[in-house]
């Protein structure tokens, strides 16, 4: 596939499971941020790694993972399209070892009113966050439930409990990995096969400049650190823990939100993301 780069020059190819690696950790939306805190925390607990982004970012991240001691191989393709899933199944076929530990991380957002928005850029979103999700850990999780063991871990948001003003799409979205990361844990929670679902607050990484959210009220606010954010994830990954929401304020929206009704949600998300309410 032109737009999957494979076999990164530099990178380790396949190799035996050696004794001293637990396995292949699969992290996805891993240049920066919280998959790439994900990705150190797979690797300092020992994983061999495959990282993925639709950025070349993800090889100069490749090679600071390396330095933990174990594989790394980076992947820069676009999980928006079926091509760039496709790719990264046939790379992953390659290493003819199974993926222990998946991580689906990678995630788009957009800010702005629904009706200001480019639809296509509003698609990316949809096939990024959805179905590019769905179509890469449709097969993994089936090949975990063959074998009987493995770990899923999604990154949701609290976004997902409340309907998003001038964000509408984005928590749409993950509304929808928050309910389906719920269900498929229920689906298999006899195989051996454990999911998780971590739902992260506003955090300090590169989301608010790619969704154009920088003048909003959350672009400027108090951020979390992603370090944190993804140790949380991870550690509640590997005790199999369902859901795991990072800080104390995030756990105290999300209750709130759990008993306020919609409408009042939306009203309040419009205070945080319309453009220009950072003034």
């Amino acid at each position: 596939m032109d737009e999957t780069h494979l076999r990164e020059k530099g990178a380790s190819g396949p190799r035996p499971h050696d004794a001293g690696v637990k396995g292949l950790a699969l992290v996805t939306g891993a240049s920066t941020g919280i998959g790439y805190e994900l990705a150190k925390c797979a690797a300092e607990a020992g994983y061999d790694l495959i990282i993925v982004a639709d950025e070349p970012a993800i090889r100069p991240a490749a090679e600071r993972l390396r330095a933990y001691g174990h594989q790394v191989e980076p992947i820069e393709t676009d999980l928006a399209s079926q091509e760039g899933v496709q790719g990264l199944l046939e790379a992953i076929a390659a290493h003819n070892r199974p993926v222990e530990l998946l991580m689906a991380n990678a995630g788009r957002g957009l800010g702005h009113a629904f009706v200001d928005q480019d639809l296509d850029a509003v698609r990316r979103v949809v096939e990024t966050n959805v179905m590019g999700t769905l179509a890469l850990v449709h097969p993994i999780a089936g090949a975990m439930q063959a074998r009987g063991r493995g770990r899923i871990l999604f990154t949701g948001s609290i976004a997902g409990f409340m309907p998003g003003s001038f964000q509408a799409v984005y928590n749409a979205s993950k509304a929808f990995i928050n309910s389906f990361s719920f269900a498929l844990r229920d689906e298999l929670k006899d195989t051996g096969v454990t999911v998780s679902c971590l739902m992260p607050g506003p955090t300090d990484t590169a989301f608010f400049e790619r969704a154009d959210l920088e003048d909003t009220a959350i672009g400027q606010g108090k951020k979390d650190d992603p370090a944190m954010v993804a140790r949380v994830g991870f550690d509640a990954m590997m005790a199999g823990e369902g859901d795991v929401v990072s800080g104390w304020k995030n756990k105290l929206q999300s209750a709130i939100a759990n008993v306020t009704p919609s409408g009042l949600l939306a009203s309040q998300h419009r205070k945080m993301a319309e453009p220009g309410s950072a003034s």
